[in-house]
This record gives C-alpha cells, sequence and structure tokens, in this order.
C-alpha cells in the first residue's frame, strides 16, 4: 500500500526532465526579407529583389524546423510587440499601445507562468517597457533601446554596467554564461534573449561593414513611388528615406562633409548626436569606420544630389548598414547553436526566432514600420524543435504575437489562462493539425504624431483580402493581397469588390468586439 502512495506521489511532481528548454531569440526591426530563407521567393510575393544576404544560422533552424510565412503583429512597434509577447493580449488590454507607457510587472506574464511550472526564466538585451522586468530569475536589460557600442545594461540591482564592447557581442557573451555558469541543470529554462539589432541608426560591427560597404543592394521596385492618387495617409507619413532618413545619425557621415551644402546641412542635434557615437565606438575601430563613412560625406560633397539621385544614394547606405548588423544577429544565433549542440541541449530544446515586427527596406521609399502593410505587420518566424518538427516545414496559417505565449505554454505543459486572447499553434509545429481554426487577424495601431507621424488605424486581414480604416481621416482602403502584393492599388471603390468590402466591414466589428475592444474607431461605432 506503501508502495503505491508512493508511485502515486511520484506521479503528481511534474516531471522537468521532460519539459523543453525554450529559448525565444527577438530581433529588432528585422524584416523577413533580410533572412537568407525567405528572401530567396518567387517574386510573387510582396518582394520581387532578392538581397545579398546570407543568414546560415537563422536558415538552419528553418530546415531543421518550421517557418512560418503568415506570421504578423497586431501593432507594429517595439514596446506594444514586446507586451503582446508577455501577455497574449493585444495592446488595448495588456495597456501598452505606444512606445512610452509603462508596463505593469504585478500582470501576471508568460515568465511568471513558466516559473510556476518549475522553469528557470532568464531575460537578456533589450526591454524597452520603461518598468523593470519582473518574472524573471535573471535578467540584464538595455536602458531604453540601448546602444550599438560601449554596450550599457542594468543589473537586477538596478546599476547600470558599461561593456567595451559591440551589443550583439555582449547580448551574446551575457546569454552563453548564463547557458553555460549560472542554470540549474535538474531545472528545464526559458531564456529570452532580445537584441538591438537591426533597429534605428543601424551602427555595424567593423568586420561587416568592411563587407557590405562594398557592396550594390538591388533596388525596390516601388523605391521611387509617389503619392499620387494615395490617401492621406500614405502623404502623411515622415519615415521617407529620402526626406526623414538623416545623413549625420543614420548614415553615420561626418558633418564637415555637407555643413557648406544648403539642402543637405545638418542641424545641431543631428552634428551632436553624430559625435556621442562616433565617441562610443572603440579608438581601434573608429579611424576605419570613418574612413569608410568618410567615402560618402566626400560623394556628396563632389555630387550635391538631390530628389532620386539623393534617395538612390541613401538607400544605397542604409541598406548596407542594416544588412550588416543582421549579419553579426545570424552570427549570434550560430554561437547559441553550437552551445546547444556542444553541450547535449538541442534536442531537448525548442528555439525560436523572430523579430518584433517588420520593416520597410526601401519599399514605397520608405524605413520604419507601424502600418498595417504587410511589409511591416508581417514577421519572421522560425521554429526548431528537434523530434517534434519535421525538417523543412513550412505552414501559411494566419499566425500573429497574441499566440506566441500560448503556444510555448502549450509546449511546457501549462495550461493556457482563458484571458489570452492568442491560440497555441503547437498541434501546428508536431503535424498534428495543418491550419489555425482562425480566418483574421486583428491590427490596431495607435501612436501619433509622435515620432513617424502615421495616422492612427484598425483593420483585419485574411488570407487573400485586407481591409484598413484610417479612423481619424475617416479614409478606408482594401486591398487583394493575391493580386497586389506590394498594396499598391487601394481597390475600395471599385465595384466588382463591393461585396467583399461589406463583408469585411462586418467582420471588422465583430472582430474588434470578440477581442473586447472597446474604444472608439469613428464610423464603426
Amino acid at each position: 500500500m506503501l508502495y503505491r502512495v508512493l508511485i502515486l506521489c511520484l506521479m503528481a511532481i511534474p516531471s522537468y526532465s521532460q519539459q523543453p528548454n525554450i529559448i525565444y531569440i527577438m530581433s529588432d526591426d528585422h524584416d523577413a526579407d533580410a533572412i537568407g530563407i525567405y528572401n530567396k521567393r518567387s517574386v510573387a510575393t510582396r518582394n520581387a529583389l532578392s538581397l545579398p544576404i546570407s543568414t546560415p544560422n537563422m536558415d538552419r533552424i528553418a530546415k531543421e524546423g518550421m517557418r512560418f510565412t503568415n506570421c504578423f503583429v497586431g501593432n507594429s512597434i517595439c514596446s506594444p510587440v514586446r507586451a503582446t509577447v508577455l501577455t497574449g493580449q493585444h495592446s488595448h488590454l495588456n495597456g501598452i499601445k505606444d512606445n512610452r507607457t509603462p508596463f505593469d510587472g504585478t500582470k501576471i506574464t508568460l515568465p511568471k507562468l513558466l516559473k510556476e511550472a518549475g522553469y528557470q526564466t532568464v531575460l537578456i538585451g533589450k526591454w524597452h517597457l520603461h518598468s523593470l522586468p519582473t518574472g524573471f530569475d535573471y535578467w540584464t536589460v538595455f536602458p531604453g533601446q540601448g546602444i550599438y557600442h560601449s554596450t550599457r545594461l542594468i543589473s537586477m540591482n538596478n546599476d547600470t554596467i558599461r561593456y567595451n564592447e559591440y551589443a550583439t557581442s555582449t547580448l551574446t557573451g551575457k546569454t552563453l554564461d548564463w547557458l553555460k555558469n549560472q542554470r540549474d541543470p535538474s531545472k528545464p529554462f526559458f531564456v529570452m534573449m532580445h537584441h538591438k539589432a537591426p533597429h534605428r541608426n543601424w551602427v555595424p560591427e567593423l568586420k561587416w561593414l568592411e563587407v557590405f560597404s562594398k557592396m550594390r543592394i538591388p533596388e525596390p521596385a516601388t523605391l521611387y513611388a509617389d503619392t499620387a492618387g494615395k490617401g492621406a495617409a500614405f502623404k502623411h507619413q515622415r519615415m521617407s528615406i529620402l526626406e526623414d532618413m538623416t545623413l549625420c545619425t543614420d548614415l553615420k557621415i561626418d558633418p564637415q562633409y555637407i555643413m557648406d551644402i544648403p539642402h543637405l546641412k545638418p542641424d545641431s542635434n543631428q552634428i551632436r548626436s553624430y559625435h556621442a557615437f562616433m565617441n562610443w565606438i572603440p579608438e581601434d575601430q573608429r579611424k576605419r569606420m570613418k574612413e569608410i563613412f568618410a567615402e560618402r560625406g566626400k560623394l556628396l560633397q563632389q555630387t550635391k544630389p538631390t530628389g532620386k539621385e539623393l534617395l538612390r544614394l541613401k538607400y544605397q547606405w542604409y541598406m548596407q548598414d542594416y544588412l550588416a548588423c543582421v549579419a553579426s544577429v545570424d552570427e549570434s544565433v550560430g554561437h547559441i547553436l553550437k552551445y546547444l549542440d556542444d553541450s547535449g541541449l538541442a534536442n531537448n530544446t525548442m528555439v525560436i526566432y523572430t523579430s518584433d515586427q517588420g520593416f520597410y527596406l526601401g519599399e514605397n521609399g520608405w524605413f520604419d514600420k507601424r502600418f498595417m502593410y504587410d511589409v511591416s505587420m508581417q514577421t519572421p518566424l522560425l521554429v526548431k524543435w528537434p523530434g517534434k518538427i519535421k525538417a523543412g516545414s513550412v505552414n501559411t496559417s494566419l499566425v500573429q504575437t497574441i499566440d506566441f505565449a500560448p503556444t510555448m505554454l502549450d509546449v511546457a505543459g501549462v495550461k493556457v489562462p482563458d484571458w489570452m486572447q492568442g491560440l497555441s499553434f503547437k498541434s501546428i509545429l508536431t503535424g498534428k493539425q495543418p491550419e489555425l481554426p482562425r480566418k483574421e487577424l486583428y491590427y490596431r495601431y495607435y501612436e501619433y504624431p509622435i515620432d513617424h507621424y502615421v495616422i492612427p488605424h484598425l483593420g483585419i486581414r485574411e488570407k487573400q483580402y485586407k481591409l484598413i480604416y484610417f479612423y481619424t481621416a475617416n479614409e478606408w482602403e482594401f486591398y487583394d493581397m493575391k493580386a497586389d502584393p506590394t498594396e499598391q492599388k487601394n481597390l475600395i471603390r471599385i465595384p466588382k469588390y463591393q461585396a467583399q468590402i461589406e463583408r469585411m466591414k462586418k467582420k471588422l466589428v465583430e472582430v474588434k468586439a470578440k477581442y473586447n475592444d472597446s474604444e472608439p474607431a469613428g464610423e464603426l461605432e
């Protein structure tokens, strides 16, 4: 009898050795088109160009696991997406609608639920939620957005410590140090590894700048798009490479080269910022980096370009720096995968690679994100889980960041709370289900006018059709994503689509209510 009681007691104790470890790697503003395995796609997709980017380590996650082709965010800016991943809720419920509201650390979150289930929980890198992290056994985070060189990290005792190295390297070293020296081997772990790169102002490591500064980057077909026939939101934005990307702070051009060119002359803030971040670069690299960037300044000085010629140059320099930052992140992913292999942890560890949203890489002549258009709404999602996910799988389900927390809880064997708005896609990963039972995704963007003057809007996206309502301007947009993947033709007034448009307008009202979004939105109310 005693033996039977002992067996029953042991059965009631969670078997931590069977719970998979989870490493969640999230970069910042990493568009899927800057990942090799995504970029080499059919020209029928939204991007017909092939970027000169090699990401063998990110590609490895996809080749040994699953690549999602329809993963999207619900509010395409940094803080809201991070809050969504923690809570499994859209912005209006988790409380973070913009990049400035502090996150409420008393909320029940993914790491807190995993910690209760026996996981060691860790956060290293970008936090950007304006409050100290809670629910983690160990954390160290960048202040605000963080900086690329001479990296600073806030420790658990709220001290800020400077590291004389590149941000991506610091983050990688800290993560590996915890995995090797600080974790409890008897417990499963959940590690959130959040990169700064490739966020603005795209300051690469010297070794990668040397490589990419010599490349010519293919231009997207819509780089020179104008505002003719476009709505208020398209015309009102301030995310133009030509008009809004700065030469000194974004493209690292020494002010001395353009001070005497009236239409290129930087203001005092740009000059001050340029010297500040240049001083953060270690001396042994700074001289060579300034030489490379000086070539840009000399070309501007010689040619004094305007209009399309200036846009052409700015696009090249932007993409060279952006892709060089991505190369460092891929190298970091490789270090993590190698450690998992060498330590014997790989077989029981799920590795997720994603970004906090997509990013404009010159499409429409833009940079940044925010819009519900696919370039910014769509985000990469690669998942590797040996023995569970069929290698080389590709899934087309409509997946959203509200689904991340439910999925990781499900993978860990933890009950998903009913207040989470997302769906677990564990059964898709394991091949037991081909699609999520979801026909549309909900999106709502709030932050205005700060930073980029993108007008607030909301909408729904199905696999073929997308409906967007810019409610402060009372303007609707409707796109057929199959016929027009770059979203250049607003079909809202085209007669043959009116039945679909009316159906989706009704569905938008239903979905808004389903997700308990009670905030008014123009004529929808």
